[in-house]
């Protein structure tokens, strides 16, 4: 019975699932999970790749000391974030995307290239952390001078298991930079804009064979398997990994809640630029989707406001306050402020008198900001749906799931799956299988 091992690593956790088939049966077993992070160095927010990359060999390890027969594994993660290479040396320190470092390189990218222009050949929507305003960045600091590579962060973890530098598709159609019509890096933007473009090769579909671990590595976690490319932006592996009965709208609902839904064909006409959809890749399919905060907010307002207390306590309270006031969402104070609860006070009418009040307001307009943005997927798709698929840790929080169902009136599905490492076996296992093709809709 052959096995496969999911290394699916968002922005606050990473998990180790191992998947095989009993009966016709996907089972599911989590391995290893461990806290991941950014930290501050020098004023700036950084990934810290050692202990990331440390993580996942320990989840490897963990893996194989209870499975025998993994036949593959594979890694996703967020997007946009990179690793530059020089060699086979690193271009420290690994810059997170939640810094503000961009924040002065923007107008510079747009006044070369107007972001009208942009959006035409890569449908990517607009914000301040895409890799095209971080490379532009590292291009004016002097760091691409000494780059041979940028490896997306699965690509990075999967050239330090195997020693092979890929590129793959979906991860790189979040950096801006991948043309829409071909699902290339765009040779006109990197001119434009004088990234070097040996930086930029051929891109890999999800199926890719990637290499097989270091023998080194191999000892050091105990057995040795392929290493291949699934859907390695973690939202596409969500989609994947959704058991849709039709072509539904979805919400992969963690950090970001991140609303979308499958089209054959990308979207760059002037209303999906206005309303700031993006297009990105999929298994066979395009992703027009929409970056909506998310549970960033609740997070953080936790950290400040109430740190011991469980969230299902939260939730229970927030449904029983009668603070009604909303938010915009995104509004970019709430990106990475100091205090979550003074960004809060900031834009509200009504300063909460209650905790819990913070928490219903944030809920309510994540809801508010879903009905928005369906709205606004169905005129610019011009079909209607009757029903909203949510997957990821917001899949569980009942609350929000209910004030979702009652803002778009739409018949909400929650699946409180590990939809993304889910995704993520189904394309090793189509693999294995000799059936690399597109997904159905």
């Amino acid at each position: 019975m052959k096995q496969y091992l999911a290394i699916d690593i968002g922005a606050s956790s990473g998990r180790h699932i191992v998947g095989y088939m009993e009966n016709g049966e996907l089972v599911c077993d989590e391995v290893f999970r461990f806290p991941n992070g950014v930290k501050e160095e020098n004023g700036h927010l950084i990934w810290d790749i050692d202990a990331l990359f440390a993580n996942v060999k320990a989840g490897i390890r963990t893996a194989f000391a209870k499975y025998s027969e993994i036949a593959s594994l594979s890694v996703d993660t967020w997007g946009v974030d990179y690793v530059l290479m020089n060699g086979s040396r690193e271009i420290l320190p690994c810059y997170a995307y939640r810094d503000h470092r961009t924040e002065n390189v923007i107008d510079s990218v747009h006044a070369k290239m107007p972001f009208e222009t942009l959006y035409r050949l890569t449908g990517c929507q607009f914000q301040t952390f895409t890799s095209i305003y971080q490379l532009y960045c590292d291009l004016h600091a002097g760091r691409l001078n000494r780059a041979t590579d940028f490896l997306m962060m699965p690509e990075y973890l999967m050239y330090k298991l195997t020693g092979v530098k890929k590129k793959e598709f979906t991860h790189a159609s979040t950096t801006g930079l991948v043309n829409a019509a071909s699902s290339e890096f765009d040779q006109s933007i990197l001119k434009c804009l004088h990234l070097p473009q040996y930086l930029f090769p051929i891109l890999s579909q999800p199926g890719t064979t990637v290499g097989r671990l270091l023998p080194e590595i191999a000892r050091e976690v105990g057995g040795n398997c392929q290493v291949v490319f699934c859907a390695t932006h973690d939202t596409a592996s969500a989609v994947e990994g959704i058991p849709m009965e039709e072509n539904a709208p979805y919400i992969s609902s963690g950090t970001w809640s991140l609303l979308g839904v499958k089209t054959e064909h990308p979207l760059t006409d002037a209303r999906s630029e206005a309303a700031n959809y993006s297009n990105e890749g999929g298994v066979g399919y395009n992703r027009y989707q929409k970056n909506i905060m998310g549970l960033w907010l609740a997070n953080r307002l936790r950290e400040e406001l109430c740190p011991d207390t469980p969230f299902a306590e939260i939730t229970a309270q927030a449904a029983a306050s009668h603070y009604d006031e909303i938010v915009d969402a995104n509004d970019q104070i709430f990106f990475s402020p100091e205090s979550m609860r003074a960004a809060f006070d900031t834009v509200l009418k009504k300063r909460p008198s209650m905790p819990w009040d913070y928490f219903r307001c944030a809920y309510r307009s994540l809801a508010m900001s879903y009905k928005t943005a369906l709205e606004e997927l169905e005129e610019n798709t011009g079909k209607t749906y009757d029903t909203l698929y949510i997957v990821g840790g917001g899949a569980k929080n009942a609350f929000l799931n209910d004030l979702t169902a009652e803002f778009t009136q739409k018949n909400v599905v929650a699946l409180p799956i590990e939809a993304t490492s889910i995704g993520n076996l189904l394309v090793q296992m189509r693999f294995h299988n000799g059936r690399m093709k597109r997904s159905k809709n």
